[in-house]
C-alpha cells in the first residue's frame, strides 16, 4: 500500500490555507467592487501632502495675510499711521501749551545731593550766605547743580508725606476717617491756590516786572511743608511742647528763607535799574515780599493745629 495513503486515511486532513494578496497604500480593496472617491473629492484633485501633516492638505492662507499683501491696504496703512503721527504731535503742542512740560522737566532735575542741602537751608537758612541763582548763557542751572533754584521735586513729596502724617495723628487719636483726610488735602490745596492768585494778582497791580513765574511761586510755598511735617510728628513724639518748639523753630525759619529769596525775584527790575531800594515803589514790594513771607507761619500753624492734641 501506499504509504502516503495510509497517512491520509489515518490523519485528518488540514484545510488548505489560501494566500491573500495584501494591498499596498494607496491601492483599494480587492474585495471592493467599486473605488471609494470620495476621499480624493474631499482633498482636491492636485492637492500636496505636508509632511507630518498626517495626510492632511495643507492651510490656505489667512485673509490678514491676504489682506496685507494687497498694494492698497498697505497705502491706507501707511496714511493711518501718518494721521496717528500728526494727531500725537498736534496733541503735544496743545499739551505744551497749556502744561508747560518742557520747563517742568527743569523743576525736577534734582539728585540725592541737592535734596539733602535743600532741607538744610529750609531749617538753617541763617548760615547761608549767596542767594543768587546761577545762570549759564542767560539760562538758570537745574537745580541739581544750584541749591538756590526753585524745584518741585521736594514741595511734591513734601506735600503728599503732609498728607500720610496728617492721616497717622488722626489715626492715633481715633478720628480718622477717609472724608477727613481728604477735606485736610483739599484744604492744604486750596490755600495754596489762593496765594498764588493772591501774589499773581499783587504784582499785577503793583506792575512788577519780575522773571518770578507761576511755578516759581508754587515751588516757594510748598517748601513750607517740609516745617509742617517737622512740627506734627513732633507732636505725636513729644506733646503740645515738642509741636510749638519745633513749629516755632521752622516758622521763623521759612520766614528767613522767604524774604531772602523773594527780594531777589520781586526787586531784580529795581536793582538792574538802579532805583532806589526806598522809593514809594519799591516800598510796595518789600511790603509784598513781606506780606508773603508773614503768611507762610500762619498758614503752618493753621494746617497742623487740630493735628497735635
Amino acid at each position: 500500500m501506499n504509504p502516503g495513503g495510509l497517512a491520509a486515511v489515518g490523519t485528518p486532513r488540514q484545510p488548505s490555507k489560501r494566500r491573500v494578496p495584501v494591498s499596498q497604500p494607496g491601492m483599494a480593496d480587492p474585495h471592493q467592487l467599486f473605488d471609494d472617491t470620495s476621499s480624493a473629492q474631499s482633498r482636491g484633485y492636485g492637492a500636496q501632502r505636508v509632511p507630518g501633516g498626517l495626510g492632511y492638505p495643507a492651510a490656505s492662507a489667512s485673509p490678514q495675510g491676504a489682506f496685507l499683501a494687497d498694494p492698497v491696504s498697505n497705502m491706507a496703512m501707511a496714511y493711518g499711521s501718518s494721521l496717528a503721527a500728526q494727531g500725537k504731535e498736534l496733541v503735544d503742542k496743545n499739551i505744551d501749551r497749556f502744561i508747560p512740560v518742557t520747563k517742568l522737566k527743569y523743576y525736577f532735575a534734582v539728585d540725592t545731593m541737592y535734596v539733602g542741602k535743600k532741607l538744610g537751608l529750609l531749617v538753617f537758612p541763617y548760615l547761608h550766605q549767596d542767594w543768587e541763582v546761577q545762570y549759564q548763557q542767560d539760562t538758570p542751572v537745574a537745580p541739581r547743580f544750584d541749591v538756590n533754584a526753585p524745584d518741585l521735586y521736594i514741595p511734591a513729596m513734601a506735600f503728599i508725606t503732609y498728607v500720610l502724617v496728617a492721616g497717622l495723628a488722626l489715626g492715633t487719636q481715633d478720628r480718622f476717617s477717609p472724608d477727613l483726610l481728604g477735606l485736610q488735602a483739599s484744604s492744604a490745596l486750596a490755600w495754596l491756590t489762593v496765594e498764588v492768585l493772591a501774589i499773581l494778582l499783587s504784582l499785577y497791580l503793583i506792575t512788577v516786572n519780575t522773571d518770578l513765574s507761576t511755578i516759581d511761586l508754587v515751588a516757594f510755598l510748598g517748601y513750607k511743608y517740609v516745617g509742617m511735617i517737622g512740627g506734627v510728628l513732633m507732636g505725636l513724639v513729644f506733646g503740645k511742647i515738642g509741636y510749638y518748639l519745633v513749629l516755632g523753630w521752622c516758622c521763623v525759619s521759612i520766614f528767613v528763607f522767604m524774604i531772602r529769596t523773594l527780594r531777589l525775584k520781586i526787586l531784580a527790575e529795581a536793582a538792574a535799574e538802579g532805583i532806589p531800594v526806598r522809593g514809594a515803589r519799591n516800598q510796595l514790594r518789600m511790603y509784598l515780599t513781606m506780606a508773603v513771607a508773614a503768611a507762610q507761619p500762619l498758614l503752618m500753624y493753621w494746617l497742623t493745629f487740630h493735628l497735635v492734641r
